[in-house]
């Protein structure tokens, strides 16, 4: 079904509830888009949905309002701690999205029960929660809901609550793909009745996506729906009303027109994309002090308790700079953003797409601009043939300033901010060398001398990549950066303590394990990975991939001492500070 055009709530061969359509008119959607015109007349007349449809396009209303009217047709009522719906999407922030919508609507219905289940909160709390005041309607994360179904040992038994379900929903279904979340659809889909409406909603279609779609739904009408006006003929997977444009910049210049494209528009909400944690916890905090007068906030996937707050905060400003990862880049709907700008290009073309899409949603006008070096210009190209995404280049930006030396000066004036520094070049190469399109993008025609130059570094870092280089024309700071300290007056007092108890040994500087480059790395990673994986799927626990790489770093160390390698008080140090480090430095770790 394609080329589906809109149409008006009115238009409905089943009439709405009155308090659905008055709450569709407080929030002044008076007109239905093209996937809500083709998804919901279905939806409501009990067929499973298969649905792609271009990001922005308006799917959370395609499920949320026929989900709401299958249970408020339900002959039985339900009782608190009966499911009637489920909706399933990949990211906390999109789940606490969706919650949101949902609330605008049950507000008026409180004979329905909604809880939210996403990782960051206490589980037990959760499970006490829905204990004490039900859950008819869940929105959850799959790790987090999977992990509701095993905890009979706290006294709930969400397997029985589902046999009353109606409606499961599994939003961004491929991207719940794209992030391994394969085993635990497969282990929710096996808690719940095959007597049910199933939707799917994706924003592209992979084959991964083809075999959930014949595992979880009974013959499925399958929808492809474009955008009124869009050919038969075109198949772009970016809104009409976004116009998305290219900038090639050199590797040392490219932060300083980051810069003066943001100070020129600080009026405006923009995105702006990094390829790593690390990245974006460096180049926020430079940003924070480069383009004053503007709110500065950041987020990434090792955030664990601020994420929420800082989503919520963001979507509510009428101008800011929100630094992040790709965990923003799918589903996610922050109001009124103008600008989407890619410092780096995403590891996969699919990411692009999604990340522009988090402008010109539904029916709005937007921008999206790529920073791209001189020999990444055939990834335009590449996005036009693989992506069916035309870009226009962009050339008018210019700066009259160069911001490298203020970066180097904040790196002189604190060590944590040198520390970030490091870390995000080491991170930014070696998502370098995991990019998809590895024919455009090569670590081995990288400047990395230009590179570090454009990172502000004092020194290079090393690093496997490094070695055999040409770095002649990188020249370090003038400055031992051993004597840098931390503004942070604790963590500098900690760490003089700790070079004074080297002096006091002798020791001369720190020891290193011996690093391997990602490539040697990846295959005794993903084992871990697996193995890890298994013990929690068998235990139900709800450990996290950090969580599981901390456990694994405290193995080494106790294998360590008792192979004689360090002493016990190295041991308790090594641990001591370990810890200290997650509370203080949070998410600083490379990704």
């Amino acid at each position: 079904m394609e080329n589906v055009t809109e149409g008006t709530w009115d238009s409905l061969p089943q009439k709405l509830n009155e308090n659905i359509r008055q709450t569709l008119r407080d929030l002044k959607f008076t007109h239905m888009t093209p996937v809500q015109s083709a998804t919901i007349p279905l939806f409501m007349n009990n067929k499973d949905i298969a649905a792609e449809a271009i990001t922005g396009s308006g799917k959370t209303l395609a499920f949320v309002i026929p989900l709401l009217e299958i249970l408020l047709k339900r002959e039985e009522k339900l009782k608190r701690n009966q499911v009637g719906a489920i909706i399933v999407t990949p990211t906390r922030e999109l789940a606490v999205q969706i919650d949101e919508v949902l609330s605008q609507f049950t507000k008026h219905f409180p004979q329905f029960s909604q809880i939210l289940l996403i990782g960051g909160s206490n589980p037990v709390e959760d499970v006490q929660k829905f204990k004490e005041h039900g859950g008819n309607i869940i929105v959850a994360t799959p790790g987090r809901l999977e992990d509701m179904f095993r905890r009979q040992a706290d006294g709930l038994d969400l397997v029985s609550c589902v046999k009353s379900l109606e409606v499961l929903i599994l939003d961004e279904a491929d991207r719940l793909l794209d992030m391994g979340f394969e085993a635990s659809i497969n282990t929710i889909l096996g808690f719940l009745p095959k007597q049910r409406r199933t939707g799917l909603f994706s924003a592209t279609q992979t084959q991964e996506l083809e075999n959930l779609v014949r595992a979880g739904l009974r013959n499925p009408v399958r929808i492809n729906v474009k955008e009124k006006g869009v050919a038969a003929t075109n198949t772009q997977k970016t809104p009409t009303r976004l116009e998305n444009y290219y900038m090639i910049c050199k590797t040392d210049e490219k932060f300083n027109y980051l810069v003066s494209f943001l100070r020129q528009r600080k009026q405006e909400k923009h995105l702006v994309f990094f390829s790593t944690c690390a990245c974006v916890e460096y180049y926020g905090k430079a940003l924070e002090v480069l383009v004053k007068n503007v709110k500065v906030m950041s987020i990434h996937g090792k955030m664990k308790h601020k994420r929420n707050r800082i989503f919520t905060e963001f979507r509510k400003l009428d101008s800011g700079i929100l630094v992040c990862t790709d965990v923003m880049a799918r589903g996610i709907d922050i109001p009124e953003v103008n600008w989407v700008l890619q410092y780096d290009p995403p590891s996969s073309a699919s990411s692009f797409v999604h990340r522009c899409g988090r402008t010109a949603r539904i029916g709005h006008h937007g921008s999206a601009l790529v920073f791209l070096l001189p020999m990444e210009e055939s990834y335009v190209e590449f996005l036009s043939i693989n992506q069916k995404c035309p870009l226009k280049e962009m050339s008018e930006v210019t700066f009259s300033q160069d911001h490298l030396p203020k970066l180097k000066s904040l790196a002189m004036s604190d060590r944590a901010m040198f520390d970030k520094g490091m870390k995000a070049f080491v991170s930014y190469v070696q998502a370098y060398a995991k990019h998809e399109c590895n024919l455009i993008f090569r670590v081995k025609d990288l400047d990395f001398s230009s590179l570090a130059r454009g990172f502000g570094l004092l020194k290079m870092p090393r690093m496997p990549e490094l070695r055999g280089k040409d770095l002649s024309d990188f020249v370090p700071a003038f400055v031992h950066t051993d004597s840098i300290p931390y503004k942070d007056k604790h963590r500098e007092k900690q760490r003089q303590k700790m070079l004074q108890q080297r002096k006091e040994t002798g020791e001369t500087r720190r020891t290193f394990t011996k690093n391997k480059s990602w490539s040697k790395q990846k295959a005794r990673k993903e084992k871990r990975k697996k193995v890890a994986l298994k013990r929690k799927n068998h235990e139900g626990s709800d450990v996290d991939e950090q969580d599981v790489d901390e456990l694994l770093q405290d193995t080494r160390l106790l294998k360590r001492l008792k192979k004689g390698k360090i002493t016990e008080e190295e041991f308790e140090k090594q641990l001591t500070s370990s810890g200290k480090q997650e509370m203080e430095d949070g998410s600083e770790d490379l990704d």
